[in-house]
């Protein structure tokens, strides 16, 4: 029989941690930003704590992550940690080893809790090429259907579901769209919206779209607001 590994110690320490993808760093898909995370860790010499078992791995816990090829200015990781360190350091020192375009914009500890469970909504901007008067006419009449149904294939082959439902508000600003969404299962996503606009009201969008996120945390329905996630 195998002998059982030693049993690590649990975190004395969990940090929040508020990070951005700007620039081709978009691009970057989940597992290759985690990979890009974890060396960080390490060359920035943060004491992680680490999990018990054959196969140790750092304690990370990753919620919410946007879409490959979205920008986004607020995207949220925990960590736990062997011994205690401030926040503002591990920030510092985090910020100091990613990559350009992989940014650590804020580091708080946790109170405790999950995390996934402050990460409920979210606000984006989504820029594009169209016709800002057809964009402007294309929203209320997208807000007054009562479901909008559009197709995506996911993991499990295409699948048909309402991207209406998911929307807390949607507005036109110039060409470019602000939309505040619910985290529903299954995702919507920004361009779900964008293809449900067009299927709705023949809305042509050229060209590729550039989706950020600028916002993410529990939704206020009364004033719209997200409330910060490491506050």
């Amino acid at each position: 029989m195998r002998e059982q590994p030693e049993q690590q110690a649990p975190p004395v320490q969990r940090l929040r941690i508020r990070y951005a993808k700007r620039g081709r760093l978009r691009f970057t898909s989940h597992r290759d930003f985690s990979r890009a995370f974890e060396r960080a860790l390490v060359r920035a010499r943060v004491p992680m704590a680490y999990s018990s078992g054959f196969n140790p791995h750092p304690r990370i816990s990753y919620a919410g992550a946007a879409p490959t090829g979205a920008a986004s200015e607020a995207e949220y990781l925990e960590i736990g940690l062997a011994t205690r360190t401030d926040p503002d350091d591990v920030r510092r020192e985090l910020d100091a080893v990613m990559p350009d375009g992989l940014d650590v914009v804020a580091v708080a500890e946790s109170p405790g809790g999950a995390l996934a469970d402050l990460l409920t909504a979210s606000r984006w901007r989504i820029d594009t090429q169209a016709d800002p008067t057809a964009l402007a006419e294309a929203v209320p009449v997208f807000l007054a259907a009562d479901s909008v149904l559009v197709e995506r294939m996911t993991k499990k082959g295409m699948r048909e579901f309402d991207c209406r439902a998911a929307v807390h508000d949607l507005a036109a600003d110039g060409s470019s769209l602000e939309l505040v969404l619910h985290h529903t299962v299954p995702a919507v996503r920004p361009d779900d919206v964008l293809s449900g606009l067009r299927g709705l009201t023949g809305l042509e969008v050229p060209g590729a779209p550039l989706l950020t996120r600028t916002g993410q945390g529990v939704l206020d329905v009364g004033s719209g607001e997200l409330a910060d996630p490491l506050g």
